[in-house]
């Protein structure tokens, strides 16, 4: 039995090959905040999908009605009611799936001048954290879920991502 939760990661953009670690650091990054944010994902799954600015345009505009693309979407499991694991006993509870775009990465980690693998670490993280029930609706979930972020970045050796935002 694993602590984390089973991930898997699926490359459906040719442009992803411009970055051959991408699968390593969103494992780490997941790891990393399963185990801090003291997540119960034992024996749970999630899929990341490794998308370009096309495809995740399509999901925000199918999901959430915003025709561009963005960084990173999150999709939670509808879990079924009742079951404790979530579903059949023999069956890995889903913990829901993440979309991150790699043209949208990429021009955000230049523009921030931050190198790509610590954005593709953060954009995994936050995504992973959405699953896990945060959210940041309100300012005070913003800022605890942003809090465990940078948490979790830190012990990657990740700078605050956060530290050169105005106020």
């Amino acid at each position: 039995m694993s602590a984390f939760p089973a991930t898997e990661v699926l490359v459906t953009a040719e442009c992803w090959q411009a970055e051959p670690n991408a699968d390593a650091v969103i494992h780490r990054a997941i790891e990393a905040a399963a185990e801090i944010a003291d997540a119960d994902v034992a024996d749970a799954e999630l899929a990341v999908m490794l998308t370009d600015d096309a495809g995740i345009r399509t999901l925000n505009a199918n999901w959430r009605s915003i025709d561009k693309p963005t960084n990173v979407l999150s999709f939670p499991a509808l879990q079924p009611e009742g079951a404790a694991g979530g579903g059949p006993d023999d069956a890995p509870r889903m913990l829901g799936d993440i979309a991150i775009a790699y043209e949208t990465t990429r021009r955000e980690a230049d523009e921030e001048q931050k190198p790509f693998d610590h954005h593709l670490s953060h954009l995994a993280v936050h995504g992973f954290l959405h699953l896990i029930g945060y959210d940041h609706e309100n300012d005070d979930d913003a800022e605890d879920m942003e809090a465990l972020e940078r948490e979790i970045l830190s012990s990657l050796g990740i700078p605050d991502p956060y530290a050169d935002r105005i106020a």
